[in-house]
């Protein structure tokens, strides 16, 4: 009996239902369709996302562009302000009548100082080597080799001060050089 009892028994709706082979769909995977549609959307997402970023770095740009647009414009705003007063000065200064020597003096002394305030406000420092001083051809242009009591290669007298905006050299000193003995 027991070798009727390992016997299969048939299975009435088994034979009802033919068996299909099973596929990757089966298996809960999506269909090629659903797969071209998922990436389509992904691709139109990032696609968005570019253009998007391509617009804001465009916008970046041009703003950059404006902003350097403006600071060359308005660059020397600072200096004017400061230099507009000196002006007014010197426009008083022709307006007198008869001015005495002394005035004269008074009045140019008052302007140049505030020439000396706007450059320095604005960071315009004169460069002006005392005798001895070591050649700097950053700073100072030799015009002229005499021969003098010092260290060669040394300032020997200046003849014209040199400026320099901050860091930058606006015009060298002009200066006269000990030559080698």
């Amino acid at each position: 009996m027991q070798d009727q009892e390992n016997q299969a028994v048939p299975n009435p709706e088994a034979e009802a239902a033919p068996a299909q082979p099973s596929t990757p769909a089966d298996a809960g995977a999506p269909s090629l369709e659903e797969q071209l549609a998922s990436t389509e959307a992904r691709l139109a997402e990032m696609h968005d996302a570019f253009m998007r970023a391509k617009a804001d770095g465009e916008n970046i740009r041009r703003r950059a562009q404006e902003d350097v647009a403006k600071a060359h414009k308005f660059a020397v705003e600072s200096f004017a302000e400061a230099m507009v007063p000196v002006k007014d000065s010197l426009e008083m200064a022709l307006k007198v009548e008869s001015p005495s020597l002394d005035s004269l003096k008074e009045g140019v002394e008052m302007t140049l100082k505030q020439l000396n305030s706007a450059f320095e406000k604005n960071r315009l420092l004169e460069i002006m080597p005392v005798q001895g001083e070591k050649l700097d051809p950053n700073k100072h242009q030799a015009v002229a080799v005499v021969p003098a009591e010092q260290e060669a290669n040394t300032v020997v007298s200046v003849l014209q001060k040199g400026y320099m905006i901050a860091d930058r050299l606006l015009r060298p000193a002009i200066v006269t050089a000990a030559q080698a003995k």
